[in-house]
């Protein structure tokens, strides 16, 4: 389990406990197990140093998907402004074999291994849907929906994670990068983060591909900045943002124009938003009243959801959904799970996932395009996986 950025942020592995949850009332069934599990953990059986326990969790897009799943780690790893601490829960943890300053050096990355299967049926009929989509907000049926596709990756061996996670990180730094019971990815978006009563999120809506020189993507920038489509893609996702925030803050605070987040591939429109809690709600609380943000549903947001699942041909799974950590006192962070992959359960197939904001002005190709900017983000780092560290290591599963 892993939610790293700048090379900060949480490492588990073992499984204290695990749930799985479905339904509307996913978010707070989750926040109350969490809470009767910690309570009733004997004395034995909590960390010798005092540390509260701490969850690793993704949810699902939709409520009535089952999937959403909340993972306690038996040992968890936390680094904060240069200094590690360690901790464990629940049964004793198994110890990774070797020292641990050795055994967590990532194995070397490079060569293939990967078969695609993305065929141009497939991608035909996602732009057919992105077609009509288009045609009913031009109709005033909706402002806004973001239609997702997937691609499918088959490995030779089963695959380990350490250097798909390393090669996420070292690529997207500004990014989180997590991994959570099978799905994993590097995320440019923040849903909520919560710490005492401070409260952020950072809001994507509105993208370019990258360019191959700073020069050109100063320019791409500055078009993206004057484009109307992708102002007013963007302005949807904020406002759905500010106006879930304000039912618990006060004090909200974001700039009046968004700025331009440039990654490895692609170049977004993003706004960050500052508030103070005023009603004591948890993380899980916020992520749950945030989710579905205009980002990666539409807006309004009830006309969106049922345009996604009459023109959707997938199943978006836990895609798009908050994944992220959260602890006893209520504190904890919450990407939008963008740019990932859920992994099957032996780890010998993925599917990778991108989804496209559409307005009025939006065109079929173009989106295509976008999509595949965006899943360059897995397809690289899947690429990028040597063989000789496939299924080779005895701690393939640690992290």
């Amino acid at each position: 389990m892993a939610w790293v950025r700048h090379g900060q942020g949480l490492v588990g592995w073992g499984v204290a406990a695990r749930q799985t949850f479905v339904g509307e009332e996913r978010f707070s069934r989750a926040q109350r197990w969490f809470t009767d599990w910690a309570d009733s953990l004997p004395e034995e059986a909590r960390d010798p140093l005092g540390t509260p326990p701490v969850a690793f969790a993704s949810f699902t897009f939709d409520d009535q998907t089952p999937g959403s799943v909340v993972v306690i780690p038996q040992t968890l790893v936390t680094w904060r402004h240069g200094s590690a601490s360690v901790a464990s829960f629940g049964a004793p943890a198994e110890e990774p074999s070797g020292a641990l300053t050795a055994d967590l050096a990532l194995p070397t990355t490079g060569g293939t291994g990967v078969r695609w299967r993305d065929d141009d049926t497939q991608a035909k009929q996602w732009t057919d849907a992105v077609r009509d989509a288009v045609k009913r907000i031009a109709a005033g049926e909706l402002d806004k929906v973001v239609l997702a596709r997937a691609v499918a990756a088959d490995f030779e061996q089963r695959l380990d994670l350490r250097p798909v996670l390393g090669e996420l990180a070292e690529r997207y730094p500004q990014c989180w990068t997590f991994h959570v019971d099978g799905l994993i990815g590097a995320t440019p978006e923040l849903l909520i983060r919560k710490a005492s009563d401070n409260v952020y999120s950072r809001v994507l809506a509105g993208t370019i591909r990258a360019a191959a020189s700073d020069a050109d993507n100063q320019v791409g920038a500055e078009a993206l900045k004057d484009s109307a489509k992708d102002l007013a893609e963007h302005e949807y996702a904020v406002r759905s943002v500010a106006h879930a925030l304000a039912a618990h803050c006060t004090d909200l605070q974001m700039a009046d124009a968004p700025t331009v987040l440039t990654l490895a591939n692609v170049q977004h429109l993003v706004t960050d938003v500052s508030a103070r809690l005023a009603d004591g709600g948890s993380a899980l609380a916020l992520a749950a009243s945030l989710h579905p943000t205009a980002a990666v549903c539409g807006t309004p947001t009830e006309r969106a959801e049922a345009v996604i699942s009459e023109l959707e041909t997938i199943n978006r799974a836990r895609y798009s959904g908050p994944v992220g950590w959260f602890n006893g006192a209520g504190d904890g962070e919450f990407g939008i799970a963008l740019r990932c992959a859920e992994l099957s359960q032996d780890r010998r197939s993925a599917r990778l996932f991108a989804g496209c904001g559409l307005v009025a002005d939006s065109r079929a190709s173009d989106e295509l395009a976008e999509s595949i900017a965006k899943l360059d983000a897995m397809r690289d780092a899947f690429t990028a996986q040597s063989a000789e560290s496939l299924a080779t290591s005895p701690r393939a599963d640690a992290v």
